[in-house]
């Protein structure tokens, strides 16, 4: 548990830096495909809210530096680690790439699946039943969303039961063999077209 908060905090940093020198995760040859659109407004609205917080309270106990001083620091952790998570959104797609699909959201989940193990990607909109969980098994089998909003749009089917891992501890994360593999791209068309050269 501990681990994978460091792991989170030390890449709240390095997705800023990213953003600063313009570096998306994007490997060489590939393509980087966007998840953020139907959060960003949000996202935005309360990173604005948290900056206006901030020097509102340090005015208001501004004559306690007991109290002041924790309550600063807590605040500009807080923003930053919202930064970051924008940060990390923007600059830690999806990615298609010559050695494979990375299917990426925030901070931790980075999911990689070689062509070799892709059968086919299709344009699939779906909607699930809310908090529904990553890993559901059904009757094609272990499959796993990487939903925005409850929602999914591309559907990639695998050549075989796949080993994919995720962030935590079983059922929720852990290692898990998949049949398909579901997500949801800001623009699904170009990462169809993006695929497709490394189908054929």
């Amino acid at each position: 548990m501990l681990h994978r908060a460091w792991i989170a905090e030390l890449r709240v940093y390095s997705s800023i830096g990213r953003a600063i020198a313009r570096r998306p995760a994007v490997p060489a040859g590939g393509t980087g495909i966007g998840y953020h659109r139907p959060v960003l407004t949000i996202l935005i609205i309360f990173i604005v809210l948290s900056a206006v917080e901030i020097p509102i309270l340090d005015l208001i106990v501004h004559p306690w530096p007991a109290v002041r001083i924790p309550i600063l620091i807590v605040g500009i952790w807080g923003l930053t680690w919202m930064i970051g998570l924008l940060c990390a959104m923007l600059l830690r797609p999806h990615a298609v790439a010559p050695e494979g699909i990375h299917v990426r959201s925030g901070l931790e989940v980075d999911v990689f699946v070689p062509w070799d193990a892709v059968a086919s990607v299709a344009i699939a909109k779906r909607v699930d039943e809310p908090k529904q969980p990553r890993i559901t098994h059904g009757e094609r089998g272990v499959e796993y969303a990487e939903r925005m909003q409850d929602e999914t749009n591309i559907e990639i089917e695998l050549e075989r039961p796949f080993a994919i891992r995720l962030p935590g501890l079983a059922p929720r994360g852990g290692r898990h063999d998949v049949t398909s593999i579901h997500l949801w791209a800001d623009e699904p068309r170009a990462f169809l077209d993006a695929a497709r050269p490394f189908l054929i």
